[in-house]
């Protein structure tokens, strides 16, 4: 990973067994089967966020999507869900920002585009069941202005080029563009940036649950805060959701094959699974008998851990498939029951979602019990 900022590379922490039991404690809730089974594995600060919380101080969520697709996959839905969790357990407010401005700069996305690809991605971020409430959703290209803007000119003046080069990798082919860009997923994670939510509140905490990729932003925003009087962030970072093809394929938009997206169908994700779901089973019949699944490798499993419900079914199917009693069809099958049944709840929760839920969602107001 790039340094940071300041020169000074900080190092992310392993999520320990110990915090994952201290927030059960806390919410009196059981912990989420990402954070049970390390798929949220990394933290920056998450203990104080737990401290501040315990002394009764506030914090808030933030979470985010890029839309440059019609459809989410499984992956896309990761951190919502486990977002959705954190909202239920800690009862705290939640921003999600659609970052349909990046998406037009990294993509050949027209702005048009973008906009209306943020309000479709919108109705599925919405279909993972957020409380309105406690939750306010805005598209950059919509909201940015007013006090987000002079957070994100505080950002920006602290930030040099060069360092913006080590850190995200540009290069002087790069437009200015994908340059500008760093400061506005910055600026969420300061209050300030909400005062429809927060008025002129600063010290209110800010939690940002994400996947690892996105570390680099919020390096630079933690080192950034200190400077401009407000919190670092804390952050708790996810796994890499694995393509279908195992380590050596990429999810891509343009391979519907490499992912199941949440349009699919029953057909689709049975024939995805079969056929490209990376096995780490024996050649032969005879040979995984023998010598068991490699579940390092394996994404039928990987799978599984995300998404199967029970903890001692998931332990049963490791155990029997890695010591070869369980064959790679009955894995598959196994995954093709548990993501046939999410994709269609998701799917009808999807459809009840309408335009005037989006605008609701996206409606600039106050969140009265936000804290509640």
């Amino acid at each position: 990973m790039a340094a940071a900022v300041d020169g000074e590379e900080e190092k992310e922490q392993k999520l320990e067994e110990t915090l994952v039991q201290r927030v059960e404690r806390i919410t009196g809730k059981r912990a989420h089967p990402f954070l049970r089974r390390g798929v949220f594995f990394a933290h920056r600060e998450f203990d104080k966020i737990l401290d501040s919380y315990e002394n009764g101080d506030k914090f808030y969520l933030y979470t985010g999507r890029g839309p440059s697709s019609e459809a989410l996959h499984l992956g896309h839905l990761v951190p919502f869900l486990f977002t959705k969790y954190l909202q239920d357990a800690f009862k705290v407010p939640l921003v999600i920002q659609l970052t349909d401005d990046e998406k037009c700069i990294w993509k050949n996305i027209s702005v048009e585009e973008s906009r209306r690809l943020a309000r479709e991605n919108a109705k599925d971020i919405i279909a993972c069941g957020f409380d309105i409430t406690r939750t306010f959703i805005f598209c950059d290209f919509d909201y940015v202005g007013g006090n987000f803007y002079q957070n994100m000119v505080r950002i920006a003046k602290c930030v040099t080029l060069n360092q913006a080069r080590g850190i995200f990798g540009f290069t002087g082919e790069d437009h200015i563009g994908k340059v500008s860009f760093p400061p506005v997923q910055a600026a969420p994670s300061f209050p300030t940036s909400f005062p429809h939510l927060f008025g002129e509140k600063r010290d209110i905490h800010c939690l940002i649950p994400c996947a690892i990729d996105q570390d680099p932003y919020f390096r630079m925003t933690r080192d950034v805060a200190p400077r401009i009087g407000f919190h670092k962030p804390a952050l708790i970072e996810s796994l890499f959701f694995p393509a279908l093809q195992g380590e050596s394929g990429k999810m891509s938009a343009s391979d519907p094959n490499s992912a199941i997206y949440v349009t699919d169908s029953l057909k689709d994700i049975k024939n995805k699974i079969n056929k490209y779901a990376f096995s780490g089973g024996g050649a032969t019949i005879e040979e995984h008998r023998k010598n068991g699944a490699n579940l390092e490798v394996d994404v039928p499993v990987k799978y599984l851990t995300f998404f199967l419900e029970g903890d001692e079914e998931l332990a049963q199917i490791k155990q029997e498939y890695g010591t070869g009693r369980m064959l790679t069809g009955e894995v598959k099958g196994r995954l093709i029951e548990v993501l046939s049944g999410m994709v269609d709840r998701h799917k009808k929760a999807r459809a009840a979602v309408t335009d005037e839920m989006v605008d609701a969602f996206m409606a600039v107001r106050p969140l009265p019990q936000m804290f509640s």
